[in-house]
């Protein structure tokens, strides 16, 4: 696939053209593509072929903060190539223009958005994509410029004055990077290294409790305020060791700036020059229950750890009309390692009485814990909500329930929760009847089709729920239709992760280095964070 970029265009909110870039060709218009591409039904996938246009068109799309971006190509090329493209598109923008990217800001500094959009693609090849490489290259006239544009200050030529005479361009070609993905000449006044392990999950579980999928996606975001040129290893452990890390994290991918050999080597350490400033050094994914897909692991390591456990019972009540879901809360705390050195300054110092700091490794803290329950669309109300910690209310235009626990109560000695609800179901037929103001009754039914001698009808033996109340058979059975069959937890903890891996140390060899200074010793920090954004989810 030898395929390149034909052009590149942003809409705004109301779908208006915003911005087109065209990069090679004879590409579509932004006028013409646009409904070609709102002809699909939504959603829309991000590659899509239109084959009545001339010459038939891939079209790449991606939505972000409410713009659209669509780049096209008439010929075969990598899907991912482009994709990634437009990420690292928008990701520049951000950086140059600000976050979050709004219409308004493109249209200001189009100067700078034309910039960036023909350094990072030439004549549709995707060349230059780092942030670093990219400030190197890339005009940014502050305020201070623009104000004082028009004064020719001393060493500053005037304007139009060298169009005779331009600058080589051999002289700008040797303040170029070495490394594309760092800046040169680098200076900081405190040199700092901090890394954030951040890990999403994604856990299924089955009405016993029993995890059916759990998964882990990790990131590590790396920031290097470190003068000259430093050369870093970062090493990672795991709860079993280093010598089964490579098992451990599946699908990794990193940053080009890691030496994927010394990788390859060692699982688990990580050599690499940095980029300047905050950067994504590496990702993973992690499977959290190693029995199913054939690992190593003991029938012990099958147990499941979270931060709370939920179980869910429907149809009790009387009628089988309520709910309860029950939440318990577990108190997890982990073991300082031999990186508690450098965990001090980010989270990790203990108090003044010894007490470890809150969001540490050994006091981990759990918050924004929330619990949403879609209920199916025959519920009409929920007539009662009792929760025993937090708030809970429900939207009856989404039809969710939402639960959510306060960090406050949540650091309390209670870790056992509760909330019970009472649903209402649609208008029963009589209810639905038109009212007859002669109050005849005309038009009803009165016949009478039973026989006139019948047996007695058998009477049924009522069932209990688990309070030992007895329960209405026919009632129960319908109000199950209106009980809800999931749950979907969302929380954050800080000073843990899902998947036991640590960060065991942070070093700089000062021999491999240059530009840094004698005697210097960077400031080292690394944190933990573990986030579910409705990703622990049960069924009923």
């Amino acid at each position: 696939m030898n395929g390149v970029i034909e052009a590149l265009h942003i809409y705004d909110g109301n779908r208006n053209a915003l911005l087109s870039h065209t990069y090679t060709g004879r590409p579509l218009s932004a006028a013409h593509l646009l409904p070609l591409y709102l002809e699909h039904p939504s959603p829309r996938p991000n590659l899509i072929y239109l084959p009545n246009t001339s010459p038939p068109t891939l079209v790449f799309s991606l939505t972000h903060a409410n713009l659209l971006f669509l780049a096209t190509s008439s010929t075969e090329i990598e899907p991912l190539l482009v994709l990634e493209f437009l990420h690292r598109v928008i990701d520049a923008f951000e950086d140059f223009i600000g976050a979050p990217l709004l219409a308004v800001k493109i249209e200001n500094n189009y100067d700078v958005v034309a910039q960036l959009l023909t350094e990072m693609c030439d004549a549709g090849n995707i060349s230059t994509t780092e942030p670093n490489a990219l400030r190197e290259i890339v005009e940014v006239e502050g305020w201070v410029g623009k104000l004082l544009g028009s004064i020719n200050l001393p060493g500053k030529a005037p304007l139009g004055s060298n169009f005779s005479n331009p600058s080589p361009p051999s002289l700008l070609a040797s303040n170029t990077p070495v490394l594309p993905w760092r800046r040169a000449n680098v200076r900081h006044t405190s040199n700092e290294l901090y890394a954030d392990v951040v890990e999403t999950l994604s856990v299924t579980l089955a009405p016993s409790g029993r995890p059916l999928a759990a998964f882990a996606n990790g990131t590590i975001a790396f920031t290097a305020k470190v003068s000259g040129v430093p050369d870093i290893t970062v090493n990672l452990t795991s709860p079993s060791g280093r010598h089964n890390l490579g098992g451990i994290m599946e699908l990794p991918v990193f940053h080009p700036c890691v030496r994927l050999n010394r990788w390859k080597e060692r699982p688990g350490e990580l050599s690499f020059v940095p980029p300047d400033g905050r950067f994504i050094l590496a990702g993973y994914e992690v499977d959290l229950l190693p029995f199913t897909s054939g690992k190593s692991g003991s029938l012990s390591s099958n147990s499941l750890k979270l931060p709370v456990n939920l179980e869910m019972k429907t149809g009790i009540g009387p009628v089988g009309s309520e709910f309860e879901v029950r939440l318990q809360v577990n108190k997890i705390f982990g073991t300082p390692s031999s990186s508690s050195a450098i965990q001090l300054g980010r989270g990790g110092s203990s108090g003044r009485l010894g007490v470890p700091h809150p969001g540490s490794p050994s006091s981990p803290l759990l918050d924004d814990l929330r619990i949403a329950i879609p209920l199916p669309e025959d519920v009409r109300n929920l007539s009662d909500i009792r929760p025993s910690r937090g708030d809970a209310s429900f939207n009856p235009g989404e039809r969710i329930l939402e639960w959510h626990v306060p960090a406050k109560e949540l650091s309390g000695p209670a870790s056992h929760f509760g909330l019970r609800c009472t649903v209402v179901g649609p208008l029963a037929d009589s209810e639905e009847q038109e009212f007859d103001p002669s109050g005849f009754g005309f038009g009803t039914d009165y016949s009478y089709d039973e026989p006139y001698q019948s047996k007695p009808p058998t009477k049924t033996r009522p069932e209990k729920d688990e309070g030992g109340s007895e329960q209405d058979v026919k009632k129960v059975a319908q109000n199950k239709i209106l009980m809800p069959s999931s749950a979907s937890v969302s929380f954050s903890v800080k000073g843990w992760l899902a998947s036991g891996l640590k960060v065991d140390s942070i070093m700089m060899d000062t021999r491999k280095s240059r530009g840094l200074g004698e005697g210097v010793k960077p400031y080292k920090g690394v944190k933990y964070l573990t986030i579910s954004k409705g990703g622990v989810e049960i069924r009923c």
